[in-house]
């Protein structure tokens, strides 16, 4: 494993637990959603007017977006039609892996019981030059840092 730093964001793979039969299912352009944020609320305390105290509540997450070139025949996409059309949820892990020059994992964040809720793709314009691009948002409970290395 490569002790350069900061990594390259460029290098990373993306695991949808039991739709990976098809490599092509794990190759995205973009993933975006690693955050999360711990809630707060104020107390104001009688007799203490300097201040206000702030009190954490719960953590919320964004929503993970992965964006592709369209592929024919995905499972994943068979994932989310099946969520729509029959509006059964199937909940999944996923895991977004970091990877090294060696193609070795670095650092990857497992996310808890995703499910899709939203599938839209990029625009038709024929006065573009560019790869029609699909971006599946996925809800999720919750996600939690793996050390790789």
């Amino acid at each position: 494993m490569s002790d350069k730093y900061p990594p390259v964001g460029f290098h990373f793979v993306v695991n949808v637990e039991g739709l990976n039969d098809d490599s092509r299912d794990s190759g995205f352009r973009e993933v975006s959603g690693l955050n999360a944020t711990v809630g707060e609320e104020t107390y104001e305390e009688g007799g203490e007017n300097r201040f206000v105290h702030r009190l954490p509540t719960r953590v919320t997450y964004d929503k993970l977006v992965l964006k592709r070139g369209v592929l024919k025949g995905s499972e994943l996409i068979g994932w989310f039609r099946n969520t729509v059309e029959s509006f059964t949820f199937d909940p999944k892990g996923v895991l977004v892996t970091l990877l090294n020059e060696e193609h070795e994992p670095l650092e990857s964040w497992s996310f808890i019981n995703a499910y899709p809720v939203k599938w839209s793709i990029s625009d038709f314009n024929a006065q573009n030059n560019e790869v029609a691009v699909e971006t599946i948002e996925l809800a999720f409970q919750y996600f939690r840092r793996v050390n790789s290395g």
